[in-house]
């Protein structure tokens, strides 16, 4: 029997992906603009869902950067997210919604969690602080979702993906993240012969990427099979040096230049590597290499963002 699924977010890279696999397969995907509805107006919102009446909600809608931009828009962070995630969590629940799966992310743990991290280290250290704001939103995301689902017994579940990558990525500079920022780094240093390109922190740091595709398919896979109290990692279970990314993007997009790090900037979390045992034994597994995936991306970079 098909379903009818909002994603909410539907224009986001993660958004967009949930949308294309959905579009795979049977259910109907619902969607609204944000000109048509102000995700903040907790208002519209409701009326919203009241009117059109999802059989399912999963929520992609976020305000996402890097750490230049956590560190900057602190506020915007912690308030836009919160306000985000209350007003759909609580109107499914007042539209009488029992399916919804809510999108975090893995600076949910503490910056010093036991690696890999599993499910159970929320909430037994400090954050990192150079995101913190988005980490505390997020977090209270999946508090959420448990709080319905402990008085009310809503069928809500969280998802905690690693760093993603892919179609429809945040290129801007001020507040992407490491690899879209990377690929936008080198493609401009190559196109204007710059002689370097310089890096954020010293590149030791570790961290995990997944394909905005693999986590669409790991999401659905978790709104058909997963239906329990705690969040669920959703990782790529490999990790890679800061390092060792930036030189394999170098590589991809064939800039021959020096790469710099700037060690006055900060690494970040040092490592942080998910362990994703739980969605895997449900059944779901990556399927794009980090290598292809990056090569894909950045043609769709030069097809959808790269000046001529």
């Amino acid at each position: 029997m098909s379903r009818r699924i909002w994603v909410a977010g539907h224009k986001g890279m993660v958004g967009s992906a949930l949308v294309r696999q959905i579009e795979k397969t049977d259910d109907e995907v619902l969607r609204v603009d944000r000109s048509t509805v102000d995700l903040r107006d907790q208002r519209a919102v409701q009326l919203w869902i009241n009117e059109n009446k999802p059989d399912a909600i999963i929520f992609a809608a976020a305000m996402v950067g890097g750490i230049y931009a956590n560190e900057t828009y602190a506020a915007n962070f912690i308030y836009d997210n919160l306000v985000l995630e209350t007003n759909v969590i609580h109107g499914a629940h007042e539209a009488g919604v029992n399916r919804l799966v809510f999108l975090g992310s893995s600076c949910i743990y503490p910056k010093f969690a036991p690696q890999p991290i599993q499910e159970s280290s929320l909430l037994t250290g400090p954050l990192e602080p150079t995101n913190e704001w988005y980490a505390i939103a997020k977090i209270a995301g999946i508090k959420l979702c448990q709080a319905y689902r402990k008085q009310y017994g809503r069928r809500y579940i969280s998802v905690m993906p690693c760093n993603l990558y892919g179609p429809n990525d945040n290129f801007d500079l001020q507040r992407s993240h490491v690899l879209p920022a990377l690929i936008r780094k080198f493609h401009e240093a190559k196109i204007n012969n710059v002689s370097e390109v310089v890096v954020w922190g010293t590149g030791a740091a570790l961290r995990e990427f997944l394909h905005v595709d693999d986590l669409a398919r790991g999401v659905l896979h978790c709104l058909n099979h997963y239906d329990e109290y705690e969040h669920i990692n959703c990782g790529s279970g490999s990790e890679l040096s800061i390092k060792e990314l930036a030189t394999m993007v170098k590589s991809i997009v064939g800039y021959q230049g020096e790469l710099i790090f700037d060690t006055s900037r900060p690494d970040g979390t040092p490592r942080k590597l998910m362990d994703s045992t739980r969605v895997h034994a449900l059944g779901w597994k990556p399927e794009i290499a980090l290598e292809d995936g990056i090569a894909s991306t950045y043609q769709w970079y030069l097809s959808n963002r790269a000046s001529p």
